[in-house]
């Protein structure tokens, strides 16, 4: 069965509709039975996300565990995104894209300085956009403790057949997205790549929409 699956949802029936530009972060609360859908509006941008328990933040998205769930690095339709403790956070439902990343990170000034160059340390990243998102977070208190790997949905970063990564240019188009129903109330933490020194974003970062329909 192919892992492209177009949604049914109509969107005039979306109860939530937020345009996130280039650079930026976004953060809300899913209800459980809502579905998530993160739209590429133009075409070839990384979306650095994170996912909590919002009733117990401290269950988080886990990487290494929903690898091992999906026996699978890449996520697509079917994937179950897995916390800490074991729960399923979200499942994806729908994907025109195909593919996104588990393993690649999200930027920093220390990564951009270890990767590039040192002058390049102060340029805008992703984890100081998570940063200044729980920064302002009213509901629970999170600090950087909390910021761990998360998934980089749209992102191609190709494993070498010695175990490397690279960062590649990305597998999306304008208007694919990737949609995902709350099996729990979970917060999303997002940041919409801002990083210029590799090829995720085109070298040009560009908007995105996060579209959200009450439970069918």
């Amino acid at each position: 069965m192919s892992t492209l699956v177009e949604s049914s949802l109509d969107i005039s029936n979306a109860v939530s509709r937020e345009t996130v530009r280039a650079g930026d972060p976004w953060m809300k609360i899913i209800r459980r039975g809502q579905v998530l859908r993160i739209l590429d509006l133009m075409g070839n941008q990384a979306v650095d996300t994170l996912f909590f328990n919002a009733g117990n933040p401290e269950d988080r998205y886990s990487a290494v565990d929903t690898i091992r769930a999906q026996q699978k690095i890449y996520l697509t339709t079917g994937s179950r995104l897995m916390s800490t403790g074991g729960n399923v956070l979200l499942t994806i439902v729908a994907d025109t894209c195909g593919r996104h990343d588990t393993l690649g990170g999200a930027c920093a000034a220390e990564s951009n300085t270890v990767r590039y160059a040192h002058e390049k340390k102060h340029m805008h990243n992703c984890r100081d956009n998570f940063l200044s998102a729980i920064s302002t977070w009213p509901f629970h208190h999170l600090t950087k403790r909390n910021i761990t790997a998360n998934i980089n949905f749209f992102m191609n970063v190709p494993v070498t057949p010695e175990g490397g990564l690279t960062f590649e240019d990305g597998i999306s188009d304008a208007g694919k997205y990737v949609e995902l129903r709350a099996e729990m109330d979970v917060i999303c933490l997002v940041s919409d790549c801002p990083q210029l020194n590799n090829p995720c974003n085109a070298y040009n970062p560009t908007p995105v929409e996060m579209i959200i329909w009450d439970p069918q």
